[in-house]
């Protein structure tokens, strides 16, 4: 190759962030994409490393890119912007317990506004010496975390708690169904006398099957793969604050949802409360 080409296609490859070997190993094929466009590609993926190519595309439509996946994919192999690898989750339902439990109503309800059904769960985050837990509640509707409370403890009032400020929050109409699975802290007397105390209706999943709570469960593995895994807090007031922010401002506010038709839950709520309401089912056919 003459010298001239090759200063030519270092130079190109410079100005479009193509590194020269992905050059090469296409045949020497150079298909340039605006820099604008990578620049932005590289942007969303950066703020939101565990986003995939579906997510990193409807960000850029919101932006008012109009760009395919297929090109995004392209543009993320290239750079090796490949999301975070998730974890393995780990069950902390201790349901071995002589405490009542519940059918599971949740199945057979069709949701179609916010506080018709909440969904809860417990996780757990590792710090440098010790564990500590995390109690949510979710709005099945918008995927909203409503409720939530971070504590070193397993014990029932870390539930009652989550509930607590999901009832302050969002104070709903009686006859909302609650559900969870079968663990000690939510059959136990005081987490029940607290939803029977505001007429809600308690579900509970089936036993040993975590899909009945499929939704808590992808909410816990999003919170670890996009805040938890990607930081190291050194105490629980730090835990605390660090994930009350993310689950605040980033996930209620700014995180896309697939099953939203890639709106923030926050933005959901107040698409589906216009006179033209979106529900999930609609939100599904836009995408």
């Amino acid at each position: 190759m003459k010298a001239g080409t090759q200063l030519a296609i270092r130079r190109m490859c410079a100005l479009t962030g193509v590194s020269r070997a992905g050059f090469y190993r296409r045949g020497g094929r150079f298909r340039s994409a605006p820099v604008e466009l990578r620049d932005q590609v590289q942007r969303v993926a950066l703020e939101w490393p565990a986003y995939g190519s579906r997510r990193i595309t409807a960000e850029l439509r919101r932006c008012g890119l109009p760009v395919s996946r297929k090109r995004v994919q392209r543009l993320m192999r290239e750079d090796n912007l490949l999301c975070l690898r998730r974890r393995k989750f780990v069950a902390t339902t201790d349901s071995t317990h002589g405490l009542k439990v519940y059918p599971n109503l949740a199945a057979a309800l069709v949701v179609s506004g916010v506080n018709q059904l909440w969904r809860a769960d417990i996780t757990y985050i590792r710090l440098l010496e010790e564990f500590i837990y995390l109690a949510v509640v979710l709005d099945a509707f918008s995927r909203r975390a409503i409720g939530w409370a971070l504590d070193s403890t397993l014990e029932a009032k870390l539930t009652v708690a989550a509930l607590e400020m999901a009832f302050e929050r969002r104070r709903p109409a009686a006859g909302l169904v609650h559900h969870s699975d079968r663990g000690v802290q939510y059959a136990s007397h005081d987490y029940v006398a607290l939803l029977e105390a505001h007429q809600v209706r308690i579900s509970m999943s089936r036993r040993g099957n975590p899909w009945d709570n499929a939704t808590c469960e992808s909410f816990m593995k999003t919170l670890k793969c996009e805040e938890v895994y990607r930081s190291e807090y050194r105490n629980l007031a730090e835990a605390r604050a660090r994930i009350g922010e993310f689950l605040e401002e980033v996930y209620n506010q700014k995180r896309l949802h697939s099953s939203l038709g890639y709106c923030p839950p926050s933005e959901f709520e107040r698409l589906q409360s216009s006179p033209r309401m979106l529900t999930p089912a609609l939100a599904q056919e836009a995408v």
